[in-house]
């Protein structure tokens, strides 16, 4: 079989200290670091993706019900919406954001962009057209088996799993290498994936 790797949004506005941090983000991006340096040779295929925010409307709210809307977070060029320090230095070569002019929590919502760029919302209109997707990577690769890690398994790790199954993947979500914003969410989003045939293993293989 032929595996992909997908890391995501790990970045400093979802760990600790963060406009949304999430306890156990920086721990995470440190275990998932360790991990693919002694499994990256197992993988086809490897990408990030990033929440990349330019105007994405009412997703950012001054008055958020941290259920459809929420504080700024994932600031296009900000230094929170960078790679966390531990996923940057992996050199993974493919990067997807996210999120530029709408909410988007799956990572098959945005675009290859491998630079720091500011997207127009024709460019980015453009881009997501012109086949520089995840889907379309996935496809092109060859690749039949994901295995999704990164933060928050209760969100946007979720939501990317669930895209990939619905696409036909076999999915496995890594739940040591993964936190959810709270344990009860954490626990609804099990559900929701384990009932959409997602495994949820340890990356250890316990």
């Amino acid at each position: 079989m032929s595996k992909a790797l997908i890391v995501v949004d790990v970045q400093p506005t979802f760990c600790e200290g963060g406009e949304l941090g999430v306890e156990g983000g920086n721990a995470t991006a440190d275990k998932i670091a360790d991990y693919v340096h002694d499994h990256a040779k197992d993988y086809a295929y490897m990408a990030t993706t990033q929440d990349w925010h330019i105007e994405p409307g009412s997703h950012w709210s001054d008055h958020p019900d941290f259920v459809d809307t929420w504080p700024k977070h994932g600031v296009a060029g900000s230094p929170g919406a960078e790679l966390h320090p531990s996923i940057r230095e992996l050199g993974i070569s493919h990067h997807f954001k996210k999120g530029q002019y709408s909410a988007a929590y799956s990572g098959f919502e945005g675009i290859e962009d491998n630079t720091d760029r500011i997207q127009s919302r024709e460019e980015f209109a453009t881009a997501k057209s012109s086949g520089v997707t995840l889907a379309d990577a996935l496809a092109q690769a060859g690749i039949d088996q994901v295995d999704v890690v990164g933060i928050a398994e209760s969100h946007c790790v979720k939501e990317t799993a669930l895209d990939a199954a619905k696409l036909g993947y076999q999915v496995t979500v890594f739940e040591d290498l993964t936190v959810p914003v709270s344990e009860d969410q954490g626990i609804e989003a099990r559900k929701a994936m384990a009932q959409a045939g997602i495994r949820l293993l340890s990356s250890s293989g316990d």
